[in-house]
């Protein structure tokens, strides 16, 4: 049975480092002192969000479905995942969403379908 990878320390939380790798075919054993990459800092809620994510191929309306989750949800979940990465996710200016070209963009992207981009862009235009 595989049981999945700890990363963080049991006792104290501390982020576990890998100290020993062991080849399954031939049982040649590698020790040392290793740093594990970035996306074991993850919990594992961000790991499968990030699965899901890179299944969809960064489409957020289908994360959107398979997560039953809604875009804001979606956008909130990947600045966390983001932060815990250690950097800095990007500002969406308040503009962009009203704005016509950044509507058309989410729409070729796949964020948003015909029907929203042609709401907010009808929205947009009664709104000046």
């Amino acid at each position: 049975m595989s049981h999945p990878v700890p990363t963080r320390c049991p006792a104290c939380q501390t982020t576990m480092r890998v100290t020993e790798l062991t080849c399954p075919a031939c049982d040649t054993r590698v020790q040392g002192s290793f740093h594990p990459p970035a996306l074991f800092q993850l919990t594992p809620e961000q790991a499968q969000f990030v699965e899901v994510f890179l299944r969809c191929r960064g489409n957020f309306k289908e994360v959107e479905r398979e997560l039953g989750i809604s875009y804001p949800t979606v956008r909130a979940r990947l600045d966390q995942v983001i932060q815990s990465l250690g950097y800095t996710p990007a500002a969406e200016p308040a503009a962009e969403a009203a704005d016509a070209e950044g509507v058309l963009d989410q729409l070729g992207s796949g964020e948003l379908t015909f029907e929203e981009a042609l709401a907010r862009l009808k929205e947009d235009r009664w709104s000046r």
